[in-house]
């Protein structure tokens, strides 16, 4: 039952080409609609007065129902309100929805619940925004960007796309700096030991480590690198600069391991890169990005981690 539910979901969806944010936003609102009015549902009782708007349609109950799936991010600013086709979609889906009724296949929570997997899906296909202000210091911009993998990783539970956005940001400023063919790139659920590498990336006698959470494990690989020979660096967020170096210390690692910020590894070699110019500081910027996106053409498979300027 539960199954065919979902595949009448899916081909209406399909049938319908229910892409758009603001499509999305009229579907999440009427899902409530029925989860608190029941089925079925007078689609004539749903448009306003005026008669030109889908009712109780807007950006605060949307965004009320995303906040109950932990989901922070804005679907639209006008969620469909001034949309011409809102109230043909919510006349057709109200229809469907009392189809599904009649058919004794409404379970409205569930019907709720797989519209929003599709609105994770639609988040999760755009990619993130590098929003270059001026009036904003580098390392500002730069966490900006970690934060909003942060918040899609949050809203994901189980990925890793603030420590992917990481490692490959910190591969595209070393790629940048360094002669072409100097870096081996690999994917960031790439563990180090089956491909037998020290770290993330290995740079003559460096061997670097990039992570959001340094750890015990992390500690032990480091002491590995020591003992062959090698210079450990962790590149970690300013969060954990603190607790990496407690780390260190209490694995005896104190004053043998480099741990740097990576805002300011990022924002400092801008600034050089663009030799403190600011006419070249944004083109530097703009390099930076364009080898990040080439890493994430080589090594990833979801395209949702490339990074556009804004």
């Amino acid at each position: 039952m539960r199954d065919e539910l979902f595949q009448r979901l899916a081909a209406f969806q399909r049938e319908n080409k229910i892409q758009s944010k603001g499509q999305l936003a009229v579907i999440i609102h009427l899902c409530r609609v029925a989860r608190e009015q029941g089925l079925p549902l007078d689609s004539t009782r749903l448009v306003t007065e005026a008669g030109g708007q889908v009712r109780g349609l807007g950006k605060a109950a949307v965004q009320k129902v995303l906040k109950d799936y932990g989901i922070v991010r804005v679907l639209a600013e006008e969620s469909g309100r001034t949309s011409r086709g809102s109230l043909g979609l919510m006349t057709v889906f109200v229809e469907f929805l009392n189809g599904l009724h009649s058919a004794h296949l409404a379970d409205t929570a569930a019907i709720e619940s797989w519209w929003i997997d599709r609105i994770r899906d639609y988040f999760n296909s755009r990619p993130f925004t590098l929003r270059y202000d001026t009036s904003r210091s580098l390392r500002a911009v730069v966490r900006d960007l970690l934060l909003q993998a942060e918040a899609r990783q949050k809203e994901s539970p189980g990925t890793t796309y603030m420590g992917t956005v990481l490692q490959h940001l910190a591969g595209a400023k070393l790629s940048i700096v360094l002669p072409q063919g100097s870096l081996a790139f690999h994917g960031a659920s790439v563990a180090d030991s089956p491909t037998a590498r020290s770290g993330d990336f290995l740079l003559d006698d460096v061997v670097i480590h990039c992570t959001t959470a340094p750890g015990e494990a992390l500690m032990q690989k480091c002491r590995k690198n020591l003992e062959a020979g090698l210079r450990p660096i962790i590149i970690t967020i300013y969060q954990r600069l603190v607790s990496a170096e407690a780390l260190a210390a209490d694995n005896g690692l104190e004053g043998r391991v480099d741990i740097w910020d990576f805002e300011q590894f990022i924002s400092t070699n801008v600034y050089e890169l663009s030799h403190f110019k600011a006419t070249e500081r944004r083109v530097t910027v703009e390099r930076l990005i364009e080898a990040y996106n080439a890493i994430i053409d080589s090594c990833e498979t979801d395209p949702s981690l490339k990074v556009q300027m804004g």
